[in-house]
């Protein structure tokens, strides 16, 4: 097999880098984008398997990422997904190193961070890529011998072939060219004296170990222009979660306990006490539930549906669109909220992306449009909230357009990070910043209830029992220290 040289390295006038691309890397930072998303490094970062690169001096996030690499072997300009794998030549390995501590200079163009000499090595073997399947790769990242990143092509967000399409677009891909094509889950921090290798495979073809060893930099910074510095937030992004960096973990605003007492309240007696705090327009109406006899406590991740138009779906209602971004993301215990104009002429979720939210542990699903598939979908576990069953697919009415924004369902306002109380009485959304203290008064109402349901079913009126005069306030304080908590 052909090498990577330096004569392969000079022919390379332009090196350009996808940010997400794996399932696995998007799952990581917790978005999931609609179109790739591109930016350059300079053509004089690449470099040979078997060097060193340098971690810059008052650095000390070097982040490695592993990556399949292509290399165009003929022009192309403005191409189609069909024609546009014949447009490579060469698959490899690299490493789409960067330092952490520069990003906050670069305003997203990563120069700074990612753009330093010896950042993006590549090699050592070049995999004919007519003879591959481009869905069929594996990548591999070692860091000291460990196993770190290991990630298959069969499921990207955006296919190789839609890469090179789609950047031909605007321009022209040169013989040459080097497109590095993103990385998996388990890219992390390399500091000097660590070896960092990389390898893609396809079938019994391997680009070989790709290795780079960090050295420590010794020539600090000048005085002017941007200087070294990082924070928390880097630290988690640049080791992948804040666990690995040795940082606490994030308070959840649902904790256990705050979910264990909502769970343990009516949602009639939680409309009460929002309606007494001003707040009459926080009920999601109109809706049926595959499981009226589950209580359910979750925190809002939303969909936004806009009315179909024939254009517009053919870019935006097609592959890994909103509606499947959205359901592939959502997180254990959180509720999918879906926007669907009231429209009940046509389905909103179907049996395979209810179970694959149910697979991913989602609490709920919620949407005020029709539910396709109905009968699989009411014998899932998972609750589905909906207006009616129906058997058209979802571009009959819709296109799925964004997720994770303020949108409207059945009436009322939801925002992501909400939370969502639903039971057989109805959908209630509760602003996070109040749950707390709403809920134990919730608790405190339902105790003096219990008290006065008592009362009455002894044959007591309601007159000054329901609500409570001081004489039967005094009563029910003594009742409640002989029952206790």
């Amino acid at each position: 097999m052909e090498k990577v040289t330096d004569h392969i390295l000079a022919a390379a006038r332009k090196v350009i880098a996808v940010h997400i691309n794996y399932p696995s890397r998007a799952a990581q930072r917790g978005r999931t984008p609609e179109q790739p998303s591109y930016f350059l490094k300079p053509s004089s970062s690449l470099a040979l398997s078997g060097s060193a690169v340098e971690r810059p001096a008052g650095c000390e996030l070097l982040g490695y990422e592993g990556e399949i690499a292509l290399v165009i072997g003929k022009p192309a300009r403005r191409v189609g997904m069909e024609d546009a794998w014949g447009h490579v030549q060469w698959v490899t390995a690299s490493n789409d190193l960067g330092v952490y501590d520069l990003r906050y200079a670069d305003k997203g163009s990563n120069l700074r961070s990612k753009g330093g000499d010896g950042f993006t090595p590549v090699g050592p073997a070049l995999i004919p890529a007519a003879d591959v399947d481009p869905s069929g790769l594996r990548i591999r990242t070692w860091h000291n011998g460990e196993l770190v990143q290991d990630d298959t092509t069969e499921d990207l967000l955006f296919p190789f072939a839609r890469l090179v399409a789609d950047l031909s677009q605007l321009l022209t891909l040169e013989t040459g060219d080097i497109i590095l094509t993103g990385t998996p889950a388990g890219a992390s921090v390399a500091k000097p004296g660590d070896v960092v290798e990389v390898e893609v495979t396809a079938g019994d073809f391997s680009s070989g170990r790709l290795t780079t060893t960090v050295t420590e930099g010794t020539t600090a910074f000048a005085d002017f222009g941007a200087r070294p510095k990082a924070d928390d937030t880097q630290r988690e992004e640049a080791y992948g979660t804040r666990e690995a960096v040795g940082l606490a973990a994030v308070v959840p605003v649902l904790t256990p306990e705050l979910k264990k007492k909502l769970e343990s309240v009516a949602t009639a007696t939680l409309s009460s006490q929002l309606r007494k705090r001003g707040l009459n327009n926080v009920s999601i109406d109109g809706l049926q539930a595959t499981r009226p006899d589950r209580r359910v406590v979750g925190l809002a991740r939303t969909l936004r549906y806009v009315p179909n138009r024939e254009d517009l779906f053919a870019t935006h209602g097609g592959g890994f669109n909103a509606q499947k971004r959205a359901i592939d993301s959502v997180n254990e215990g959180e509720i999918l909220v879906m926007e669907a104009r009231g429209e009940k002429g046509t389905g909103t979720i179907g049996d395979i992306l209810a179970m694959r939210a149910q697979m991913r542990g989602a609490a709920a699903i919620i949407t005020d449009g029709g539910v396709r598939d109905y009968s699989a979908v009411a014998g899932l576990d998972m609750p589905t909230y909906f207006a009616n069953p129906h058997p058209a697919v979802l571009g009959r009415r819709h296109i799925p357009w964004d997720t994770d924004i303020t949108i409207a369902c059945g009436g009322a306002t939801v925002q992501p990070g909400d939370i969502i109380v639903a039971d057989s009485d109805g959908i209630l959304v509760i602003p996070p910043a109040i749950a707390g203290e709403l809920v134990d008064e919730c608790i405190e109402q339902e105790k003096e209830e219990a008290f006065i349901f008592e009362m009455v079913k002894q044959g007591n009126s309601v007159d000054g029992l329901y609500p409570m005069n001081a004489q039967w306030r005094a009563r029910y304080q003594e009742w409640e220290g002989t029952k206790g908590d």
